[in-house]
């Protein structure tokens, strides 16, 4: 079964604004709220795909609840470690342009940790764990390295979508995917990456340090998809783009949902650009109406 894990989740706070005065009183023109965490948008995409999985990572207070309610409501199976204090709440003021003010979330205690740990140390080689976003106050910057070990040992595939640093550091343990975006690439190896071919290049020195498979995310443009022996890049289709928040996170549980019924890299590919872009043409995550409805407008072409 594949479990996902959010180690700082959210309660994200839109509030659509034309305008923001520094100082001032400001009115939104919209305000609602949404489950937020990298983690959790895998978990929430994978049970639109009817993917059996299930949400791990530390929950606290009446926003916690929120989430948990949230995904009660969607049919998306939890297990989250309670902890002191509150989920965090960001807030998104969106405008012409975007702008976040975060919370930190609750501290994390070593006790909170050791169990973490020991629902990790449960999975089998059966299981695939999806690390991805950012972590609480109170782990250690090494965290995910810790856990990488557990699945190491336990033969436990695992997936990582986070910073440049965590991300280098876990190819040696060949994890079974990664999926940075044109942005991301080029800050992992300190290069400008402006065209395909570039993309292709370094997104191949990944795998080539040890990921199995790797999807570069090029926004608008599509993505490239590269394992040991072949490369594909697929295009977007065309929308409106109403929502970039959990594109990315949408994409590998569009990847993951192919692998899980047994389709080909080539179209586990496809369906992660569909649920992308599914994602990127609505308010919230796509839904399974809406990833099915962009069958038929990607296009996948193998390089040579």
């Amino acid at each position: 079964m594949i479990y996902t894990l959010t180690l700082n989740p959210s309660i994200d706070y839109i509030m659509p604004i034309n305008q923001i005065n520094l100082g001032a009183t400001n009115y939104a023109n919209n305000e609602y709220m949404l489950p937020g965490g990298k983690g959790i948008n895998v978990s929430r995409v994978l049970s639109q795909l009817d993917v059996p999985n299930k949400a791990l990572g530390f929950i606290a207070g009446h926003t916690g609840k929120f989430i948990e309610d949230w995904l009660e409501k969607e049919e998306a199976n939890y297990e989250f470690i309670p902890v002191k204090g509150q989920t965090r709440i960001n807030v998104k003021l969106k405008g012409e342009n975007e702008t976040e003010i975060n919370g930190n979330g609750p501290n994390i205690t070593q006790e909170n940790i050791q169990k973490l740990k020991q629902q990790i140390s449960q999975l089998t080689e059966k299981d695939t764990l999806i690390l991805s976003g950012s972590k609480n106050k109170g782990l250690p910057e090494t965290f995910y390295n810790e856990l990488i070990e557990i699945c190491q040992k336990n033969q436990v595939s695992f997936v990582i979508d986070t910073n440049s640093k965590e991300l280098l550091q876990a190819l040696s343990a060949q994890p079974f995917l990664v999926k940075p975006n044109q942005a991301e690439l080029g800050d992992l190896f300190n290069q400008e990456i402006q065209t395909k071919e570039e993309a292709i290049k370094y997104g191949k020195k990944l795998q080539e340090a040890g990921a199995q498979n790797v999807i570069v995310s090029l926004g608008g443009d599509g993505a490239i998809f590269i394992d040991e022996k072949q490369i594909f890049i697929g295009k977007s289709p065309k929308g409106k783009v109403l929502n970039t928040v959990g594109s990315g996170d949408s994409m590998i549980a569009g990847f993951m949902a192919g692998i899980e019924k047994g389709q080909t890299k080539e179209e586990a590919f496809k369906l992660a650009i569909q649920s992308g872009s599914a994602t990127a043409f609505n308010e919230d995550l796509a839904k399974k109406a809406d990833i099915l409805a962009l069958d038929n407008q990607i296009e996948i072409e193998r390089f040579e």
